[in-house]
């Protein structure tokens, strides 16, 4: 019996062997992520260094750098992927992400905006930026297509122009500023690699209300899977729920792009692999969407060690190889509504 024939006659049994198998993909990933890169660790002393029992250098190598490391990039691999998945729900448009919708690009540019202006910048100000970025770039995209558009290639384009724009604007601050902005370069591509426990202390209020807040909404964004002119109809408030969850993106992912960067497709590839798996059962996809953003992050993290070995590369690299070809196939497919 294959695994989608498990599907159709025993649910639960198919659900219930998707999360473990999930879990135990993530467990891997953390352990291999913070045993194999730069530095040869032995098994042993991973172990102690996980369970506090070292103290030299080895030890505190994988505490205060791996470690951190690899939980940031599950947390910002489930940010995205959850914007990613409202994104698509809200326009019912399957390339709809945060990255195309220009969220990304709005995030960063205030950020760099905000650096320059600002050079003794925090994190958690920076954050703040970030939403303000993220807003004016969803809104830039929705005054081109509207949040009723459902054809996929008229809001790519849209999505592609003010992304390349506020792009464009990024980098000319950063050439014109390079003396304060050139330790952001690997930050605007998408990386991880220097997060560190503060970090995860800042983005970590953010990911419970945003998970909170999605987890509030979700019976209303059942409303998202039929259409417009029917909801309404039926008496419900359509346009609020609609901006309820860009709301809800706009803290997702202007977070995660202020501590990491903008990086890209996460949250278009992520939740069209939860919905081949699941279908649109909203309950069981948007905890799948989540944990596979954050099995995707830390894999594509640990294999971008090895790109330029032994030179760090941005994990945003990684993911715009995947998803770049991803994102080309479904433009390129006919339809496009999110069935």
């Amino acid at each position: 019996m294959n695994t989608f024939s498990l599907r159709k006659q025993k649910p639960k049994m198919f659900l219930l062997l998707l999360f473990s198998i999930t879990f135990f993909l993530i467990v891997i990933g953390f352990f291999i992520s913070l045993k194999w890169g730069q530095a040869t660790i032995s098994w042993r002393t991973l172990l102690e260094a996980v369970t506090y029992q070292g103290h030299d250098k080895e030890h505190l190598y994988i505490q205060t750098l791996r470690m951190p490391r690899t939980f940031m990039a599950f947390v910002i691999g489930y940010h995205m992927a959850l914007a990613g998945l409202l994104t698509q729900l809200v326009t019912k448009n399957p390339i709809a992400s945060p990255h195309v919708f220009g969220i990304n690009a709005g995030a960063s540019l205030a950020v760099v905006l905000g650096l320059i202006l600002f050079p003794s910048l925090t994190l958690t100000f920076s954050i703040y930026l970030a939403f303000i970025g993220a807003i004016i770039g969803a809104f830039l995209v929705l005054s081109l297509v509207g949040v009723q558009q459902k054809q996929p290639v008229r809001i790519a384009l849209a999505g592609i122009a003010v992304h390349f724009l506020l792009s464009s604007l990024t980098e000319g601050l950063m050439i014109m500023n390079q003396h304060s902005t050139d330790s952001m370069i690997f930050w605007l591509v998408g990386a991880v690699d220097q997060a560190g426990w503060s970090d995860l202390q800042t983005i970590f209020p953010w990911s419970i209300i945003g998970s909170v807040a999605l987890l509030l909404m979700l019976p209303s964004f059942k409303l998202l899977l039929i259409d417009d002119e029917v909801a309404i109809g039926l008496g419900q408030r359509v346009l609020l729920v609609k901006w309820m969850a860009l709301l809800i993106v706009t803290l997702l992912a202007g977070s995660a792009v202020a501590i990491c960067g903008p990086i890209a497709f996460v949250g278009l590839l992520v939740p069209h692999i939860a919905r081949l798996l699941v279908g649109n059962k909203l309950g069981v996809l948007f905890p799948l969407t989540g944990l596979l953003g954050g099995l995707l992050l830390i894999y594509a993290d640990f294999f971008s060690r090895f790109i330029a070995y032994p030179y760090e590369s941005p994990v945003g690299i990684l993911t715009a190889i995947i998803g770049g070809p991803f994102f080309i196939y479904l433009a390129r497919k006919k339809g496009g509504a999110i069935s």
